[in-house]
């Protein structure tokens, strides 16, 4: 009867682990297409406007993707699961306003944000014992705080 729980209560934990993992892949992809609309947004503005859209948003959504990959790979390693490539989900062709492209990479920030929220909710990164996993997710989540706030005030702010 103990070798038959412990198979299924190891099974539970590979499930867990991949379960952690598609979600943490979910959440850098949404960080990466929200990169992908600041990058676009950044190549229509001026150069004092682009340093300001750097400095307030881009370096922020950059760190917190470099982060993501970091925890999802380290992860998968830790835990003997295979990999797939991180692709930014296709973004839906924004009417070509700043303002726009900076709203598409909002919503992603927050997709992600609420996506790696309810993995921490749900509690499966303490079930799964890993301490770096948690650390990563903690660490993507602050990088990622406040974003919307300051994309407001960015978009306030614009050609002033």
């Amino acid at each position: 009867m103990a070798a038959n729980l412990s198979a299924v209560m190891s099974y539970t934990a590979a499930q867990g682990r991949e379960q952690i993992l598609q979600v943490l892949a979910g959440a850098a992809e949404e960080i990466a297409s929200a990169l992908a609309s600041l990058s676009e947004a950044h190549e229509r503005l001026d150069d004092h406007s682009a340093e300001r859209l750097e400095g307030d948003l881009f370096r922020s959504v950059q760190l917190a993707y470099g982060r993501a990959q970091r925890t999802y790979s380290d992860f998968a390693d830790r835990s003997g699961l295979e990999t797939r490539v991180i692709q930014p989900r296709p973004a839906g062709a924004p009417s070509g306003a700043i303002k726009s492209f900076i709203d598409s990479a909002i919503a992603a920030v927050e997709m992600a944000n609420s996506q790696l929220a309810e993995l921490q909710d749900s509690m499966l990164p303490v079930e799964v014992g890993d301490a770096q996993l948690r650390a990563g997710i903690a660490d993507i989540r602050g990088l990622i705080d406040g974003l919307r706030g300051r994309a407001r005030e960015f978009v306030r702010t614009l050609g002033r």
